[in-house]
């Protein structure tokens, strides 16, 4: 089936935590904003478009100590809770429609992020509905997290 990735936003760590420690049955709990999407983790098939995004190295992202940590788990990893960078929802956030299409091309082509072709569209999509969450969560001072379920 694969793994599912919930991408969203919350004030900080300990509410980010809500997301996946909660009794209701929504896929981000009540009152986050968020979307989810199979196959793109925040680290390995993100990290290109990050890069491009950012501009920042591959070597920068992960010196970022912000970038993929642990913010918590359930059920010995059942689910997790990863941090997204702030660097990053800041450029996601500065980025036109346009401009997130043309990093989506150049991500579809990145042989490391994908284990086949990638889809330009859908890439752009996911990109899109990503950046009007960095919005958001911008003016609101929230941060970016993305929990995993295998």
């Amino acid at each position: 089936m694969g793994v599912l990735f919930g991408y969203f936003a919350a004030a900080d760590d300990d509410d980010a935590l809500g997301a996946i420690v909660r009794d209701d049955d929504e896929p981000f709990g009540a009152g986050y904003d968020g979307t989810e999407v199979k196959g793109i983790d925040p680290i390995v098939t993100l990290g290109p478009a990050e890069e491009l995004l950012t501009g920042r190295s591959d070597a920068e992202l992960r010196a970022d100590r912000r970038r993929g940590a642990l913010v918590g788990m359930i059920e010995d990893g059942e689910v997790v809770v990863l941090a997204l960078s702030d660097v990053f929802r800041d450029a996601l956030a500065r980025r036109g429609d346009e401009a997130l299409r043309e990093v989506a091309e150049r991500w579809a082509a990145a042989e490391e992020a994908f284990h086949g072709p990638a889809d330009p569209d859908e890439l752009a999509r996911f990109l899109g509905e990503l950046a009007a969450i960095a919005v958001r969560s911008t003016a609101r001072g929230a941060h970016l997290y993305c929990w995993v379920c295998p």
